[in-house]
């Protein structure tokens, strides 16, 4: 094979994954499926789009071997293809984050949360073993059994109203999400601190924990 045809054919199939990538469909339902497995059914109503719609876009990323399916009957059942996909939507977000300034606008416009009240990974680790916090998950419980942060409680936000009293009022309440860009923990932190909580937001969530190799719990340890 001739040099230019080598590099042709290489840059052809780097393409691919760049063409797979350059849908905001479908980086949308890549991070849905960061959180847990999907029919494809689940992934329609969380997007609000027609099944016919993901479907054409989990062919695309299929055929970019980014995704996976499996047979559950007479459903495919969706997932990342492996951790390394989970990494490359995280660098692209990262990459997006330093060289595109209006993402940063667009989220201070949508919550309250700021650097000096994010409460970081590593101090995480530290504040649940001294036992000085509570850490709640507030994303589905769905996506809590598939993976979630070791003594992380399953709370997911529409519930959260109503258990209040299952939280102690004398220690921090750090609540996580589906990531930096997810609002579930947002919208916790906020009705926690209207109820006389002290609460704080998790720098990141499940996806940039389990990422960064730190202990999970749940169905994803396997």
């Amino acid at each position: 094979m001739a040099h230019r045809e080598f590099k042709q054919q290489i840059y052809a199939e780097f393409a691919r994954i760049g063409s797979a990538l350059g849908s905001a469909r479908r980086l949308e339902l890549l991070d849905l499926l960061a959180q847990g497995p999907r029919h494809v059914e689940a992934l329609a109503i969380e997007s609000e789009m027609s099944v016919a719609n993901v479907s054409q876009h989990l062919q695309v990323l299929r055929q970019a071997r980014l995704v996976e399916a499996e047979r559950e009957g007479a459903r495919a059942l969706y997932r990342l293809a492996d951790k390394h996909v989970l990494e490359l939507w995280l660098t692209l977000r990262s990459v997006a984050e330093e060289r595109l300034a209006e993402l940063g606008q667009l989220r201070r416009e949508v919550t309250n949360s700021d650097d000096e009240s994010l409460v970081s990974r590593d101090d995480l680790e530290a504040l649940i073993r001294e036992r000085n916090a509570v850490l709640i998950d507030t994303r589905p419980a769905r996506e809590y059994d598939h993976g979630h942060l070791p003594e992380a409680i399953s709370m997911p936000i529409d519930e959260l109203p109503q258990r209040l009293d299952e939280l102690p009022r004398d220690r921090t309440i750090i609540a996580y999400c589906r990531g930096d860009y997810c609002l579930f923990a947002d919208e916790a932190v906020a009705l926690l601190r209207d109820e006389g909580f002290q609460a704080h937001r998790l720098e990141g969530g499940w996806p940039e924990w389990w990422a960064e190799g730190r202990a999970v719990a749940g169905e994803a340890t396997g």
